[in-house]
């Protein structure tokens, strides 16, 4: 696994996940490399709308629908800012193309152009983000703490939150029920 690239790929928590921030998680990884892995976590809503969101940084979103679609938890790591996982990738002040269809942005054109209905298709918006240091996401996943699996975005823009990671184990072809607790080891 030494030259393994995640970017683009789910991680589903097993079921052993001690890690309370990750236990039960589905996370988007956005970037993988030799500095490391950054991706969001994408079904875990808080207790935060994207209405109230806007208002909080005073832009004003237009889009009743929009504006009760929560917020979500993408992790650990810098919670007080602002991630927007979204398709199309667009054009904006600071974004990372996933690939050619998903983009992670972190700057505020992105909030002020979906105001006035000008924003991308489709977008998840999260507080924090979930960081690894060089080395330590394969670490993890050699210490079965992960499965992964080539992503696919429509299971995160087109299904609901809670419906998000056993859809992630069907593309495994992995029945949620049947993971196990315990790790094997030949």
């Amino acid at each position: 696994m030494l030259h393994a690239n995640f970017t683009d790929h789910f991680l589903i928590a097993m079921p052993n996940m001690a890690d309370p921030n990750f236990a039960g998680t589905l996370t988007y990884i956005c970037d993988h490399g030799e500095q490391g892995a950054l991706g969001v976590v994408v079904n875990r809503p808080i207790d935060l709308t994207l209405g109230r969101l806007f208002e909080q940084v005073g832009i004003e979103l237009k889009d009743a629908r929009l504006a009760e679609q929560p917020v979500y938890f993408g992790g650990p790591v810098q919670v007080e800012r602002g991630f927007v996982l979204h398709r199309p990738v667009g054009s904006w002040n600071s974004t990372l193309s996933v690939n050619d269809r998903v983009g992670l942005t972190t700057s505020k054109d992105i909030l002020e152009a979906t105001g006035r209905g000008q924003g991308p298709a489709q977008l998840l918006v999260t507080l924090g983000y979930a960081g690894w240091g060089p080395g330590q996401l394969e670490d993890e996943i050699k210490q079965n703490a992960w499965l992964t699996v080539a992503a696919d975005p429509d299971v995160i823009f087109d299904l609901p939150p809670q419906a998000r990671l056993p859809a992630a184990m069907r593309l495994l072809g992995i029945d949620p029920a049947m993971l196990s607790e315990q790790a094997g080891h030949a």
